[in-house]
């Protein structure tokens, strides 16, 4: 009864070794220029479901602006993988170095962000004020980015 045991931990194991290495993306394998790009899509991405979930809100399409916004708080998390070292310049990067000088205060706005974006989904209902909730919890982290993170443009 204990080989049986042992033997199906063992493919349990291997099977879920193997899913690892497909699902979990290996950044260090990416090149600059697809890790710029990555980044570079992702708050692209982020922007353009944040003007969605401003127009679903005012609307009251609430259960459609919830989603998208764990989608937001979930890109928010990946992104504390797209900002390594090598990645500073080139590839129209618009990332300013203080990122990398400021990499704690950084990664603590990313993390900001996607707690917010959790919060705002879990108030959106039951607000008095959208439009001031969704200014405080969601665009008001991304004018903090840009102010301190991003060139201008």
């Amino acid at each position: 009864m204990k080989l049986k045991h042992i033997k199906l931990l063992f493919k349990n194991i291997l099977f879920f070794s193997f899913l690892i290495t497909l699902i979990v993306p290996a950044y260090s394998e990416l090149s600059v220029e697809e890790i710029i790009k990555g980044r570079k899509a992702i708050f692209s991405k982020n922007y353009n479901t944040a003007k969605r979930v401003q127009s679903l809100a005012s609307n009251g399409d609430f259960d459609e602006a919830k989603e998208l916004m764990k989608e937001m708080s979930e890109n928010y998390k990946s992104l504390l993988e797209y900002f390594p070292e090598n990645t500073k310049e080139g590839f129209k990067t618009e990332s300013l170095p203080a990122i990398w000088e400021n990499k704690d205060e950084f990664n603590a706005l990313m993390t900001k962000s996607s707690n917010d974006m959790i919060e705002l989904a879990s108030i959106i209902e039951t607000t008095d004020d959208i439009r001031g909730s969704i200014g405080k919890l969601m665009w008001a982290n991304c004018k903090s980015c840009h102010t301190k993170f991003r060139a201008q443009h």
